[in-house]
C-alpha cells in the first residue's frame, strides 16, 4: 500500500513540476513526511529523509521537464550554464546545513516555506520586466548559490526561486519555467548525494531498510516513474491552461499543507 502513496504523490508531483517548473518538491516532501511517519520511520529524521528522497526523485522529474521545455524553445541554456556551478555549490551547503537541523524545527521550517510559496502564489504573481536585462553571468552564479542553498535545505527543485528571479530580469515567463526546469537537474544532483553523504555520515540510519543515507531508496523509484511521465503532461497543459488560475489553486493547497506541517512540527 505505501507503494501506491508513493506513486500517487509522483503523480500529482510530475504535474506541477511540468505546469509551474517548481519542481514538485513542495507537493513530495509533505507527502513523505506523513507517509515515512504513518510507516513507523524515527519521527526526528522523516523531515530529513523526506526531504533528501524528494530532492532524488527530482533528478528524472527535471529531466523530462526539461527536455519538454526544451523542445519548445523554453531553455536558455546559456543562463543554465551561467548559475550551475553556483547551484551546486549552494545545494552542497544547503544539504549539510539541513542535517545540522533537528527533525521538528526542520518539519517547521519546511512548513514555513510552503505559507510563503502559497502566499507568493496566490498574492503576488510573477511579473515580466521587459526593459530589465540578464544579470552579469557572475551575478547569475552568484543568485545560484543562493537559489541552491534554500533549494536544499526545503527540497525543491529551486522554481519558486528561479522563475520569479528570471522573469524580473527580463525574460519571457515561458522560457523562465523552461530554464528553471533545467537548473532543477544540478540543484537535484547535488542535494540529494549531499543527503547521502551526510545522512550516512551522521549513523541516524543504520539498520533502516530502504535507506542510503537519508534518501528512501523504494520512494525514489516510485516516485520518479510517476513524475517522470506527469511532467511531460504538466508541461504540454502550461501552453495551453490558464496557469495562473491553476497558480493560485495550487498555493491553496500549499497553504493548508504548510500550517499542518507547522503545527505538527512545533
Amino acid at each position: 500500500m505505501i507503494y501506491l502513496w508513493f506513486v500517487l504523490a509522483g503523480s500529482i508531483a510530475g504535474l506541477c513540476a511540468g505546469l509551474f517548473g517548481v519542481g514538485g518538491g513542495m507537493v513530495i516532501v509533505p507527502a513523505l513526511i506523513w507517509i515515512l511517519a504513518y510507516y513507523g520511520i524515527p519521527n526526528d529524521i522523516v523531515p530529513h529523509i523526506a526531504v533528501g528522497t524528494a530532492l532524488a526523485t527530482i533528478i528524472l522529474t527535471s529531466i523530462s521537464s526539461m527536455t519538454a521545455h526544451h523542445k519548445r524553445g523554453g531553455v536558455r541554456w546559456e543562463i543554465f550554464r551561467h548559475m550551475a556551478k553556483g547551484l551546486v555549490l549552494g545545494s552542497l551547503v544547503g544539504a549539510w546545513v539541513a542535517t545540522l537541523i533537528s527533525g521538528e524545527a526542520l518539519q517547521a521550517v519546511l512548513g514555513a516555506g510552503a505559507v510563503l510559496m502559497a502566499i507568493k502564489m496566490l498574492f503576488f504573481p510573477n511579473q515580466e520586466k521587459s526593459t530589465a536585462s540578464p544579470q552579469a553571468p557572475y551575478q547569475q552564479g552568484f543568485a545560484g548559490i543562493i537559489i541552491g542553498m534554500l533549494s536544499a535545505i526545503f527540497g525543491i527543485g529551486g522554481g519558486s526561486l528561479t522563475v520569479p528571479y528570471l522573469s524580473h530580469n527580463g525574460i519571457a515567463m515561458k522560457q523562465a519555467v523552461g530554464t528553471s526546469a533545467a537548473c532543477g537537474l544540478p540543484i537535484a544532483i547535488a542535494g540529494a548525494l549531499g543527503f547521502i553523504w551526510f545522512g550516512q555520515a551522521g549513523g541516524t540510519t543504520t539498520g533502516i531498510d530502504g535507506l542510503i543515507g537519508f534518501v528512501h531508496i523504494g520512494a525514489f523509484v516510485s516516485i520518479s516513474i510517476a513524475s517522470f511521465i506527469m511532467a511531460k503532461v504538466g508541461a504540454k497543459l502550461a501552453h495551453i491552461l490558464p496557469a495562473q488560475t491553476l497558480k493560485r489553486a495550487f498555493g491553496a493547497l500549499l497553504m493548508i499543507v504548510g500550517v499542518q506541517l507547522i503545527v505538527s512540527g512545533l
